[in-house]
């Protein structure tokens, strides 16, 4: 038998460590307080049956709540799911580690992550960190300038015959 001579394994006094609790309470911890407040209640003050109601009602709405919860995440998930797919053939631009901005061709989508990434050049690029999408071989429009006065974007443009209000 080997001894850690640092104390550092595992015993009744210092035990492993373990995942963190989940955040929140569940259902299962509801129902459990309930129990727990109806089997040491008062028997000459006992639970009525409004406030048994109320309670009840209140931890199906929490478990509906919940439920509801996931439904919405997995809907979530889907979509983006669906939306890096739809980037698969397409040119896509982001800023790589040092900074610099990269274009390429999207091949493939993990969706082993989330969020999803697109596949460029061999390089896994998350979804969010993606700058623009275009069709390959699309010109990107540059844009206007708004101290230049000749922009046909400015609406103060007193020569521009489109603008009605010359």
């Amino acid at each position: 038998m080997t001894i850690d001579p640092a104390g550092h394994g595992a015993s009744p006094l210092n035990p492993p460590p373990s995942a963190p609790p989940p955040a929140g309470l569940g259902k299962d911890d509801f129902m459990q307080l309930l129990v727990t407040s109806l089997r040491y209640q008062d028997p000459s003050e006992p639970l009525s049956t409004s406030e048994l109601m109320a309670q009840t009602t209140q931890l199906a709405t929490m478990d509906q709540l919940m439920e509801l919860t996931q439904l919405s995440q997995d809907a979530f998930h889907l979509q983006m799911r669906t939306s890096a797919t739809d980037l698969v053939g397409k040119e896509v631009s982001y800023a790589n580690d040092d900074g610099e901005l990269v274009t390429g061709l999207v091949t493939a989508v993990d969706l082993s992550s989330t969020p999803p990434g697109a596949v460029v050049d061999g390089v896994i690029v998350p979804m969010n960190l993606l700058g623009t999408v275009r069709m390959p071989g699309a010109e990107m429009p540059e844009p206007p300038d708004p101290a230049d006065p000749a922009d046909p974007a400015d609406p103060a443009d007193p020569t521009d015959p489109a603008d009605p209000t010359v």
